[in-house]
């Protein structure tokens, strides 16, 4: 097709990519859109800990995912957070800083009813514009 972008794709491995059908991360031009990234080790297996330890799990895989497809966490614009217990913010939010305090992304917290697993606390999504000018 002419005009069409080029669209590139990220795998983690998790075990819903291919049965839902969907990718980790998705680069269309200079723009890269991470899918809800829920705390799962590179087994499918779900990480252990509080919502602070998910939260840095979900991080590693998103920045993975982006550096795959040609970011670098410095890329990263917006995060979406998906909680399911406000008292849980603190945690998720200091492990968020620690990765992002000096980018700054624009962000959000949205408190939801459930997730697809029980024992997960939340879920990312990301978005990345590469090679984007400063103003």
């Amino acid at each position: 097709m002419s005009g069409v972008a080029e669209r590139r794709r990220a795998s983690s491995g998790s075990p819903f990519e291919a049965s839902i059908g969907f990718s980790r991360a998705v680069r269309v031009g200079n723009r890269i859109l991470v899918s809800g990234t829920a705390p799962i080790e590179a087994d499918g297996s779900s990480t252990v800990g509080d919502a602070g330890v998910q939260t840095t799990r979900c991080l590693q895989v998103i920045v993975a995912a982006v550096e795959e497809l040609g970011g670098t966490v410095d890329d990263i614009v917006r995060t979406r957070v998906f909680l399911l217990d406000a008292a849980e913010a603190g945690l998720i939010g200091a492990a968020h800083g620690a990765v992002f305090g000096e980018i700054r992304p624009a962000s959000s917290m949205i408190i939801v009813a459930g997730l697809l697993r029980p024992e997960w606390r939340l879920e990312i999504e990301a978005e990345a514009l590469v090679g984007h000018e400063e103003a």
